[in-house]
């Protein structure tokens, strides 16, 4: 079978560029830059980060926007085609899975404040994976089960998994270079102070409210 290069880039993108005169720049960044699979160097800086921001969307099209974190390499390569990332303890919302049981778009941004001030788009399509049946799989990574293994606040609730469909540099020049500095990280805890405690004042608000029947 005759190999096809994907094609990127959604109808509204590229009605923009025509409007605009982008073309071909667009074009040139398309070529040079967007691939469908994770390459050695992708995959290289994806273990070596910390920090991970996801997008998702409902039914409706509704956004939520999230952040994840945990040690270098939390986010764990299955293949060329495949990651996955852990779901910690976390408020019990589950704003984020909850969009991806009705719709499996998914968008990923990881960036390197502390290092290469690079960052790496990845968009794709997601599903929920419970540690059973990472554990029951042959093709599942040592690391995942020693992740699922663990006895402390790291131990993972669950997986999402992520199909690449995109993958593509964010460039370098707005994203600023920050000092990293120590901080003790509760794992899994469910003590509000040091989750941030009331930081925006909303309970306050919200009694307020009630209170004058609005």
């Amino acid at each position: 079978m005759e190999y096809q290069e994907p094609g990127f880039g959604s109808e509204g993108e590229r009605e923009l560029q025509k409007r605009y005169g982008t073309e071909k720049r667009a074009n040139s960044f398309y070529d040079r830059q967007m691939i469908d699979y994770l390459n050695p160097r992708m995959q290289e800086y994806i273990r070596e980060q910390e920090l991970l921001f996801i997008a998702t969307s409902d039914s409706k099209g509704e956004c939520d926007s999230s952040f994840r974190a945990g040690s270098p390499g939390f986010v764990r390569i299955l293949n060329e085609k495949q990651l996955a990332y852990p779901e910690y303890r976390g408020n019990g919302v589950l704003a984020s899975l909850g969009n991806i049981s009705e719709n499996p778009h998914i968008g990923l941004m990881f960036l390197d404040f502390f290092k290469a001030t690079i960052g790496l788009h990845i968009n794709g399509k997601a599903s929920i994976v419970e540690n059973e049946e990472f554990l029951q799989s042959d093709n599942t990574p040592q690391e995942i089960k020693d992740d699922i293994f663990t006895d402390d606040g790291k131990k993972p609730e669950r997986w999402v998994m992520v199909e690449v469909e995109e993958a593509y540099i964010h460039c370098s020049k707005h994203i600023p270079l920050l000092a990293k500095q120590n901080k003790k990280i509760a794992w899994g805890t469910d003590d509000m102070k040091l989750k941030g405690g009331n930081f925006f004042g909303v309970t306050s608000n919200v009694n307020s409210r009630k209170e004058s029947g609005d």
